[in-house]
């Protein structure tokens, strides 16, 4: 009884192992000599640069650390908790790019995560949700690559460590728990402006490979949508009705931001946020960058939110003006801010003055830890980062990690109702340990 019991279970092993090995394994799609320029439509490849700048491909297949490298040549380091992965070139170089993929290899890399040989890509690569990019989007933005310039660069090795560098059965099993393909479809509950938001935002825009929080298998945790999550040190706060700002996101805001890389309301893109707007979204067409401001209104619910706007924006600016008008306090905290923040980020009028970000309404006082202002402190924020021609220079000479814990204790006590944060100068010296040099505007 007990050897037919044991053979059982080794035969139910044996079918499972085979079943899970034609589930994970796929064959090489044959090379292809690289396909001529002229093969390709003119309207294709201006398609396909739309695609790809509402992607952000050359954000992420770019080398940044080091010495800078050709665009789209790859070998951008993300460092993860399994290793670090560098991007792969995607330059029709035959040898180290994509040169010798055809058509149905890269659609097969977009929709399914598998590279022309066969293997299994990495989720870094958010293949989850480029697999709802529809034909004419990954056609067209196989036009534009393959019309770039060829790049013969070779990506550093990967440091992902055994067993999850075996890419059939750790990248299979994770795209069997954790990855459904398939194209986005249309919700007819919604307007044609929705869907067209949600399919960009959902599919080629990925937000939520940024603005999602990861299980420990570094997947997207469906359940906490857009909940916000820490991305190089940086909290990508969230963009559904959990965004604690007092004032509510609403679809102008997220427009403005989007596009321009200003919320009048909310402040400027900095960090790993900024070239979204500046080097991308704002050379899309503007109805698309609606749509997602509208899709993300929705998923906020804006319109049922925001009616404390007001009071919130008039609360705000009562406790700005206290700081630089009236009779002076001697609280040392609101003098070191008053020194080095407050004449930029006063404001006395009944509305923040464009170009003077009120903190009282910035995501940055209201997040649940202080890594964003910690993170600006040091960084600063460029002319061409935020707002155009203003600058936020770095404080990172300027301001010692105490200082930074008095300044971010102070502007929580006075410009938000919630709870202090804790141990400030710890978290401040630890965001300063993530950079690994000073910015080249520290002088301040």
């Amino acid at each position: 009884m007990l050897k037919r019991i044991a053979a059982s279970i080794v035969g139910l092993g044996a079918v499972g192992g085979l079943g899970f090995l034609a589930y994970a394994w796929y064959p090489p799609i044959a090379p292809i000599s690289p396909p001529s320029t002229a093969s390709f439509s003119a309207d294709a490849i201006k398609r396909g640069e739309i695609v790809a700048a509402g992607g952000y491909c050359a954000e992420c297949h770019t080398r940044v650390d080091g010495s800078p490298g050709p665009e789209l040549a790859g070998d951008f380091k993300m460092a993860t908790p399994f290793g670090d992965i560098f991007s792969s070139n995607i330059t029709p170089d035959p040898e180290w790019g994509i040169g010798n993929w055809s058509l149905a290899a890269f659609k097969r890399a977009m929709n399914k995560g598998i590279a022309r040989d066969g293997s299994q890509l990495y989720p870094a690569f958010p293949f989850d949700h480029f697999t709802k990019v529809n034909d004419q989007d990954v056609s067209d933005l196989y036009a534009y690559l393959m019309t770039r310039p060829a790049v013969h660069l070779k990506p550093r090795d990967n440091t992902v460590p055994f067993p999850i560098n075996i890419r059939l059965t750790g990248q299979g099993f994770w795209k069997l728990l954790f990855f459904t393909p398939g194209r986005y479809q249309n919700d007819p509950k919604h307007d044609a402006q929705w869907n067209r938001g949600a399919y960009l935002a959902e599919g080629n825009a990925h937000c939520g490979a940024c603005h999602t929080p990861r299980n420990l298998l570094g997947a997207e945790k469906a359940s906490h949508a857009y909940d916000g999550a820490v991305i190089d040190g940086w909290i990508a706060p969230p963009l559904n009705e959990h965004n604690p700002t007092p004032v509510v996101w609403t679809e102008d805001e997220f427009f403005q931001y989007l596009r321009f890389g200003v919320a009048p309301l909310h402040g400027s893109a900095a960090g790993p946020m900024s070239p979204v707007p500046h080097r991308f979204l704002s050379k899309i067409p503007e109805e698309d960058v609606h749509a997602i401001a509208h899709y993300y209104a929705d998923v906020a619910k804006a319109a049922q939110r925001s009616q404390g706007d007001q009071a919130a924006i008039a609360r705000a600016m009562q406790m700005s003006g206290k700081d630089l008008v009236g009779p002076q306090t001697l609280d040392a905290d609101a003098r070191l801010y008053q020194g080095a923040c407050g004449a930029c980020h006063y404001n006395a009028g009944p509305q923040p003055v464009s170009g003077r970000p009120e903190l009282a309404l910035n995501n940055a006082l209201w997040l649940d830890e202080p890594n964003n202002l910690f993170q600006v402190m040091l960084h600063g924020i460029g002319a061409a980062e935020g707002q155009d021609n203003i600058a936020m220079p770095s404080f990172y000479t300027a301001l010692s990690d105490h200082d930074m814990a008095r300044i971010a204790a102070y502007l929580r006590r006075t410009r938000t109702t919630l709870p202090p944060w804790t141990d400030l100068e710890k978290k401040a010296a630890a965001a300063r340990a993530t950079l690994s040099a000073p910015p080249v505007n520290a002088s301040h």
